[in-house]
């Protein structure tokens, strides 16, 4: 037999193969996963080095690096609005945003079930370059991994977003100080309420989307509106939602807040799904919104330019940073009365992200 028929691999079989132990084992079949699926999907200069690492420049003096990662196991993978794809390379650029940082670089870590279907593998790995080449931030360099059937979910993804913030810029969540305002960029609850309605098969009326979406340019339109030390404190409400979000700021601020509750954009077919599933929006989970806590006399200026960014056009002002020892986070109620918006206690939502 020749070398040259020896050497020989079939191509991959995206419409009917699975993912099987020797596309982890390091030989040539992994490297033929890797060329033929997550190399041609994300192909970029510095992917193409070929290395185990990634060969990056270093920013300007003065600058300071950010470094983000995140662990993503949604379960189902698929659903509207969304995909595990897009989500694992939307969070980690907003995790690396929330600091005021230019999202550069991400990496991604691949966990595969034995058994899982290439086609599907595709489809999110093809989800992720869309939204990375959407987003301007290549995927540079990665790791696949298979284990046995029944030791997984499918697929797993890890990933890690590098970013640059320039010198002098300082955004935490210790920054929060008495008299700022709360503003929120959008409606609250689509992430949570749209994988649980594919998860649990549940039809409504109107179909709820994902906001899966990467938020650094929104973020970069608010900073440019306002003077430097004016946007204090950004955050995307994941898991735990609006409500652990702003406690978690509170208690590292060392402050209080008081909410406007019917100041809080809800869609109303999120509001008739959490009605029904007795569940509270303040609580689930978004991938597409942030909170931002903004010095008053700059309140009004972020807010226009939020409003004015395709990501920020229902964007609102619900409340403001309060003196209060007890860090709490109340609210005024749409009867008037006033509660406190607690911890997330529990998980309502599981594997929601």
């Amino acid at each position: 037999m020749s070398s040259a028929k020896r050497d020989y691999i079939r191509p991959l079989d995206f419409r009917h193969g699975r993912i099987d132990m020797n596309h982890g084992a390091g030989g040539r079949v992994s490297a033929q996963l890797i060329e033929e699926l997550f190399v041609r999907a994300f192909d970029n200069d510095v992917l193409r080095q070929g290395n185990d690492g990634a060969l990056l420049p270093v920013p300007p003096p003065g600058h300071r690096l950010v470094m983000a990662t995140d662990a993503h196991v949604i379960s189902p993978l698929f659903f509207p609005g969304g995909d595990i794809g897009c989500l694992a390379v939307h969070g980690t650029i907003n995790d690396v945003a929330m600091l005021g940082a230019t999202p550069l670089y991400l990496s991604a870590s691949f966990i595969l079930e034995e058994g899982f279907p290439l086609g599907d593998l595709q489809r999110i790995v093809e989800s992720m370059a869309a939204a990375s080449r959407a987003a301007a931030v290549p995927i540079v360099t990665g790791d696949t991994k298979v284990v046995e059937r029944g030791k997984g979910d499918g697929v797993f993804i890890s990933t890690t977003g590098l970013g640059v913030v320039p010198e002098g810029r300082d955004i935490g969540g210790a920054n929060a100080q008495a008299g700022d305002a709360v503003l929120l960029s959008g409606s609250i609850g689509e992430h949570g309420v749209a994988v649980l309605s594919q998860r649990e098969s549940l039809q409504f009326e109107t179909a709820t989307l994902s906001d899966s979406a990467a938020l650094h340019t929104l973020v970069a339109t608010m900073l440019a509106a306002a003077p430097e030390g004016a946007v204090r404190v950004l955050r995307d409400p994941t898991r735990g939602g609006l409500a652990t979000t702003l406690n978690e700021i509170a208690r590292q601020s060392r402050v209080g807040m008081l909410l406007q509750e019917a100041a809080i954009p809800v869609l109303p077919q999120v509001a008739a799904a959490c009605e029904l599933l007795g569940l509270d929006p303040l609580y689930i989970a978004n991938e597409g919104k942030l909170v931002a806590i903004v010095a008053p006399e700059a309140a009004d200026a972020v807010l226009a330019a939020m409003r004015a960014h395709p990501l920020g056009r229902s964007a609102a002002r619900i409340g403001h940073v309060s003196a209060d020892p007890h860090r709490f986070v109340q609210m005024t109620t749409a009867f008037g009365g006033r509660r406190v918006v607690d911890w997330l206690s529990g998980e309502p939502l599981p594997r929601i992200c």
